[in-house]
C-alpha cells in the first residue's frame, strides 16, 4: 500500500512537472512578439487552437492510429491540421468563401464521428522530454527577439529600404488573399505560375482575425513555423526511435545545429546558412511551410513502411489517405520537397523489395502518388513553364566563390561547404544494429545525399538549388537524433562531454578565420585547425575513458555533430543589423498611399504606376519592384518583372529583360508622361485600371494629370490618382456641377456612379499618417469648384497627405470587401 501510494505520488509530480513545463510555448509566443499590440499574437493564437491545432489533431489520431504519445500526436496534428488548410482555402475561395477554413473543426468532428473508434496505445511523454522541448522553445524565442524580428524592419524609416524578397512575399500573400487562381499581382497579366499554398495559411489568417498581412506574413507565422520544426522533428525523433529522449534531442539539434560554414568570411551571404533559423527561412515562407509538412509526411511513411502488426486494410486506406493529403500540400508549397522525399523513397522501395523478393507495393503507392502530385503541379500551378534549373556540377561553389572574392579558392570553399552539409551523417553510425532492416534509416540517408547532391551539380540564376540543402538538413536533424537517442542511459554523459569539444572545435577554428579570404590557404587553414583540434579531442577523451569500440564510436560521432553546433546563431547574428539597401526601394509615403488605396478601392481594382525598377533612376535597372502590389493588396498593371522569369521563361532577354507584352508597358507608361482622355479611358477599360501611383523620383507629374483624373492622396513623392468612368449623357461633359465643399455633404456625382464608403479601414491597419515634418491639412477633402475641362471633375488637393473622411461621391466603383 505504502508503494502503490508513493507510486501514485511520483506519477502525479512527473504531471505536475510536465504540466508546468507547457506555459512556456505561450508565454514564448508573446514575448517574441512583443512589439505588436497584445490582441495580434492573442488572435493569431486561437485561430491556430481553434482552427488547426484541435481539428488537425482529430484528424491525424482517426486516419494515422497515433504514433503512441499525445504530445507527439498534437504536434503532428497541428501540421497536418495546416496541410488540410492550405488545400481548402482555395476551394473556399473558389466559390468566394475566405472563411472555408472555419469548416474544419465542423469536419474533424464528423470524422471523429464517422470513423470507428479504437483506443489508442499511447505512453505517457516524460516531463523532462516536454522540459527539454521547452528550453529548445525557450531558445528559438530569445533568437528571434535578438535577431529574427529585426531583420525585417515593418516600421520606421529603415521599412523603405528591403531587399526584393521582402515586398515579393507580400504581393503574393495579397494576392492569394484576394483572388484564386492567383495571377501576378505586379505584372498583371498571366497566371501566378509558382507555388502558392505556403500563402494559403497567411491568406486564411488575416481574413479571420484581421491581423495585418505584413505583420503575418514577416513576423508571426514564420515564427510560429520555426517553432513547429523545432516540435515536429522532436515528434518524429520519438518515433523513429521509439524513446522519449529523441525529443530534447532533436529539438535541440534544430535551434542549434545545422552545417560547418558559419565562418566568418561566409556570413557576408545568407545563403550559407542553411538551419531553421536561417534567412532563408525567415524571407522564403515556402520553404518553411515545406519543411513543417515534410516532418508529418515522414512520420506517415515511417508508420507505412514499417508494416504495423495488425493493420487492417481499413487503416491502411487511411494511412494513404493522410499521406496523400500532406502529399498534394507539399506540391503546391516547394519544387525543392518533394525530390528529395522522392529520391529517398525510391531507394527505401528497392532495398524492401530486394530484401523481401518482392514488389513493396506501399512505398510503390507513395511513389506514384509523389509522381502524379508532381505531373499535376507542373501542369496545372506550373502551367507547363519550363525551369531556369540547369545541370552544372560545381556551379554552385563557384558562384558562392564569386560573391565572396575568392575564386581561386573554390576547391576548398566545395570542400567546407560539403563537409559540413554532410556531417549530420555520422548520427547514422550510431543507430542499433536491431534495427537494420528498419528501411527508414536508408530513406533518410539517401533523401539526405540526394539533397547534397542536388545542390552541387544543379545550378540556378537565384541559386535556388541551395534550397535542396535546406530540406535535408531535416533528414540530418533525424539521423543525428536516431544515433544519439540510440544510447545507453550511461553513454549520455559522455555524448555531452564530446559535443561540447566538438563545439570548442570549432568555434576555435572560427575565432583563428580571417575576416576576409581570398586564397586557398586561407579557406583552409580555419577548417584544419577545428578538425585538429577535434580529432585531439577524441583521441584525448577516448584514451581517458579506455571504453569499448562503442563508446569510442558515441565520442567520434558526438564530436563530429557538435562541430556543426550554432552555426546559423553564430552567422546569422552578424545580420542583426537588417539586410536593407543603400537606398529607398519604397518611395517616401509609398506604404501610407498604398494602404489608402486598399482601404478605398474593390478587390478587383488595379493600379498603374511609372515604378518598375527596385532603384529608382538607377543606370541598371532591376525590374524587382513589388511593393505597390504588396502593401495596396491589389494587383498592378506592370510594377516589377524580374521574379515572373524564373518561373514563366517568356522573356527572351532574362530576369532583367524587357516585359511580355511591350504595347501594355507602353500605354502604362504614357499616362504619366503624356496623359490624354483617350490613354486613360483605354487603361480603364480595357485593363480595369481604377488608381495611377506616381512616383516623382521617377518623373514629375504632367501638368494635365491632375485635370484628366482625381488626385485623391499626396505624401511625400507619391501621388494617388482615381480614374472615373466619364458621364453618361454625354462622352466628355464640358462642365459638371461641383460639390459643396462641407465634409458632411452626402450629394453623389451626377455620372451616376453608385458610391461606395470610403475612409473606413480594415482592423489593425492604421490610419496614413504623415511623415515627420509634414503636418495635418485643416481644410476637408476635395474643396473648389471643379475645373470646365478634363474627362471628369476635379478639384483642388492640399499638398499633404489627406487623411480625414472623403465624402461619399468622391469614391470609387462598389466592389468586393477590400479587407476581412
Amino acid at each position: 500500500m505504502i508503494r502503490a501510494g508513493r507510486r501514485r505520488a511520483t506519477g502525479r509530480g512527473i504531471r505536475t512537472a510536465a504540466a508546468a513545463s507547457l506555459p512556456v510555448l505561450p508565454l514564448a509566443w508573446f514575448v517574441a512578439l512583443q512589439e505588436h499590440p497584445p490582441w495580434m499574437p492573442a488572435a493569431y493564437l486561437a485561430y491556430l487552437l481553434v482552427v488547426v491545432v484541435v481539428p488537425g489533431t482529430m484528424f491525424w489520431r482517426r486516419l494515422t492510429g497515433g504514433v503512441g504519445w499525445l504530445s507527439a500526436d498534437v504536434i503532428l496534428g497541428t501540421a497536418f491540421g495546416l496541410a488540410v488548410e492550405a488545400l481548402l482555402y482555395p476551394i473556399g475561395m473558389l466559390f468566394a468563401m475566405p472563411f472555408a477554413a472555419l469548416l474544419m473543426p465542423a469536419l474533424a468532428f464528423g470524422m471523429w464521428r464517422a470513423l470507428p473508434r479504437r483506443t489508442l496505445p499511447e505512453r505517457p511523454t516524460p516531463w523532462w522530454s516536454l522540459a527539454g522541448m521547452m528550453v529548445a522553445v525557450g531558445v528559438a524565442a530569445a533568437w528571434f527577439v535578438r535577431v529574427g524580428s529585426q531583420l525585417i524592419p515593418l516600421n520606421g524609416a529603415q521599412a523603405l529600404r528591403p531587399d526584393s524578397d521582402t515586398p515579393h512575399n507580400l504581393a503574393l500573400a495579397g494576392e492569394v488573399t484576394h483572388h484564386f487562381p492567383p495571377r501576378v499581382p505586379y505584372a498583371d497579366g498571366g497566371w501566378l505560375t509558382s507555388h502558392w499554398a505556403a500563402y494559403d495559411h497567411i491568406a486564411s489568417v488575416h481574413w479571420i482575425t484581421s491581423v495585418p498581412l505584413d505583420v503575418l506574413t514577416h513576423r508571426m507565422v514564420p515564427f510560429a513555423w520555426i517553432l513547429l520544426t523545432a516540435l515536429g522533428a522532436a515528434a518524429v525523433g520519438m518515433l523513429l526511435t521509439g524513446r522519449a529522449v529523441a525529443a530534447p534531442i532533436a529539438a535541440g539539434l534544430v535551434v542549434a545545429g545545422g552545417d560547418l560554414v558559419a565562418w566568418p568570411w561566409t556570413v557576408s551571404d545568407r545563403v550559407f546558412a542553411d538551419g531553421p533559423f536561417s534567412l532563408g527561412e525567415l524571407t522564403n515562407p515556402p520553404q518553411a511551410f515545406s519543411t513543417v509538412l515534410l516532418l508529418p509526411l515522414i512520420a506517415v511513411t515511417t508508420l507505412l513502411l514499417r508494416r504495423r502488426p495488425g493493420t487492417t486494410r481499413g487503416q491502411l486506406f487511411r494511412l494513404f489517405v493522410a499521406a496523400g493529403v500532406l502529399i498534394a500540400a507539399l506540391a503546391l508549397t516547394k519544387a525543392t520537397t518533394l525530390p528529395v522525399y522522392a529520391a529517398g523513397l525510391a531507394v527505401a522501395w528497392i532495398y524492401l523489395t530486394v530484401r523481401a523478393g518482392r514488389v513493396n507495393l506501399r512505398a510503390l503507392v507513395l511513389g506514384v502518388g509523389v509522381a502524379a502530385a508532381y505531373t499535376a503541379t507542373f501542369f496545372l500551378v506550373l502551367q507547363g513553364a519550363a525551369s531556369s534549373v540547369r545541370f552544372d556540377p560545381g556551379a554552385t561553389f563557384e558562384s558562392l566563390a564569386d560573391r565572396m572574392g575568392g575564386g581561386s579558392a573554390v576547391p576548398i570553399i566545395a570542400v567546407v561547404i560539403v563537409i559540413g552539409w554532410v556531417m549530420p551523417l555520422a548520427g547514422a553510425l550510431l543507430i542499433r544494429r536491431r534495427v537494420t532492416r528498419d528501411p527508414m534509416p536508408v530513406f533518410l540517408v539517401a533523401g539526405f545525399a540526394a539533397a547534397v547532391l542536388g545542390a552541387s551539380l544543379l545550378a540556378d540564376r537565384g541559386e535556388t538549388q541551395l534550397f535542396f540543402v535546406r530540406t535535408g538538413f531535416v533528414f540530418g536533424v533525424l539521423l543525428a537524433t536516431w544515433g544519439l537517442g540510440s544510447l545507453e542511459r550511461r553513454q549520455f554523459w559522455i555524448a555531452g562531454v564530446a559535443l561540447l569539444i566538438g563545439a570548442a572545435a570549432i568555434y576555435w577554428g572560427r575565432e583563428r578565420s580571417p575576416r576576409s579570404c581570398t586564397t586557398a590557404g586561407c579557406f583552409g587553414q580555419s577548417l584544419a585547425v577545428a578538425l585538429v583540434i577535434a580529432v585531439l579531442g577524441i583521441g584525448v577523451f577516448g584514451l581517458i575513458l579506455r571504453g569499448s569500440r562503442r563508446t569510442w564510436a558515441v565520442i567520434a560521432v558526438a564530436v563530429l555533430v557538435g562541430t556543426t553546433v550554432s552555426p546559423t546563431v553564430a552567422s546569422v547574428r552578424r545580420f542583426a543589423e537588417p539586410p536593407l539597401t543603400s537606398y529607398e526601394s519604397i518611395a517616401p509615403g509609398g506604404i501610407e498611399a498604398a494602404q489608402f488605396i486598399r482601404r478605398n478601392s474593390g478587390s478587383n481594382d488595379r493600379i498603374a504606376t511609372n515604378l518598375h525598377c527596385h532603384q529608382p533612376r538607377a543606370s541598371h535597372c532591376g525590374t524587382g519592384s513589388y511593393w505597390i502590389a504588396g502593401y495596396a493588396e491589389r494587383r498592378v498593371l506592370v510594377e516589377g518583372w524580374a521574379y515572373r522569369t524564373r518561373v514563366d521563361d517568356t522573356y527572351p532577354a532574362g530576369v532583367q529583360g524587357p516585359y511580355w507584352d511591350q504595347e501594355q508597358l507602353r500605354l502604362n507608361d504614357e499616362v504619366f508622361s503624356n496623359p490624354s482622355r483617350q490613354v486613360i479611358e483605354t487603361l480603364r477599360t480595357k485593363y480595369g485600371v481604377h488608381w495611377l501611383l506616381l512616383d516623382e523620383r521617377v518623373g514629375a507629374a504632367p501638368k494635365n494629370l491632375d485635370k484628366l483624373t482625381e488626385l485623391r492622396f499626396q505624401l511625400g513623392t507619391v501621388r494617388v490618382y482615381q480614374v472615373f468612368p466619364p458621364p453618361s449623357e454625354t462622352p466628355f461633359p464640358t462642365k459638371t456641377p461641383s460639390p459643396t465643399t462641407s465634409p458632411t455633404n452626402t450629394s453623389s456625382f451626377p455620372t451616376g456612379t453608385p458610391s461606395f464608403p470610403t475612409g473606413s479601414q480594415s482592423p489593425g491597419v492604421p490610419t496614413a499618417a504623415p511623415s515627420p515634418g509634414q503636418t495635418q491639412p485643416t481644410q476637408p477633402f476635395p474643396t473648389g469648384p471643379l475645373p470646365t475641362t478634363g474627362s471628369f471633375p476635379t478639384t483642388p488637393v492640399p499638398t499633404q497627405v489627406t487623411t480625414t473622411p472623403v465624402p461619399a461621391q468622391f469614391t470609387t466603383t462598389p466592389g468586393p470587401t477590400t479587407t476581412p
